[in-house]
C-alpha cells in the first residue's frame, strides 16, 4: 500500500470515526501532497510524499516553539496533536546514537578534516536520514562531531 492509499484509506476511517483533527490534519496532508504534484507536474512516490510530511512535521515544531514564545497553550496543544499524527506516517525517528554513528561514519567516509566540511559530510549524510531525524539536530552533532575533530 502506497503512502497516498494509507492516507486515503486513513481518512475514510477518521470520518467513518468522526474524529475531527485526525480527518482534519490528513487531509491538510492530502492537499499539501496535491500541491506538490501540481507544481512538480507528476506523480509523487513515496519517497516524495514522506519529504511533504518531513516538512509539515517540521513546521509544527517551529510552530509549538513560537507558540510557546508567545505563552500560547491552546495552540500548543493542537499543534503537538497535530504533530503527532503526522509522526505516525513518519519512519520511526532515529536517537541521538544512532544519529552520531552515521555521522562518524560519514565523516570517515568524506574523509572531513575539520568544520570547513561540514558540506560534505551533510551531502552524504542528509539522503540517509531524511524524515528519520530533524535536520537542526543532525547539523548540531555534525557541527560538534567536526569540531572535536579540528582539536
Amino acid at each position: 500500500m502506497t503512502m497516498k492509499e494509507r492516507l486515503e484509506s486513513d481518512l475514510k476511517t477518521a470520518m467513518r470515526n468522526k474524529d475531527v483533527l485526525r480527518r482534519g490534519v490528513i487531509r491538510y496532508l492530502r492537499s499539501e501532497i496535491h500541491n506538490q504534484e501540481i507544481a512538480k507536474q507528476t506523480d509523487l512516490d513515496d519517497e516524495a510524499v514522506l519529504g511533504v510530511m518531513s516538512r509539515q512535521a517540521q513546521q509544527r515544531r517551529d510552530s509549538i516553539e513560537a507558540f510557546k514564545d508567545a505563552d500560547r497553550t491552546d495552540l500548543v496543544e493542537k499543534e503537538q496533536s497535530e504533530l503527532e499524527i503526522i509522526l505516525e506516517y513518519l519512519p520511526q525517528q532515529l536517537s541521538t546514537e544512532e544519529i552520531t554513528a552515521l555521522v562518524q561514519q560519514a565523516v570517515q567516509d568524506a574523509g572531513a578534516i575539520g568544520p570547513g566540511d561540514m558540506g560534505k559530510v551533510m551531502g552524504q549524510l542528509m539522503p540517509k536520514v531524511r524524515g528519520k531525524a530533524e535536520g537542526r539536530q543532525v547539523s548540531a552533532i555534525v557541527n560538534e562531531t567536526l569540531r572535536g575533530l579540528e582539536s
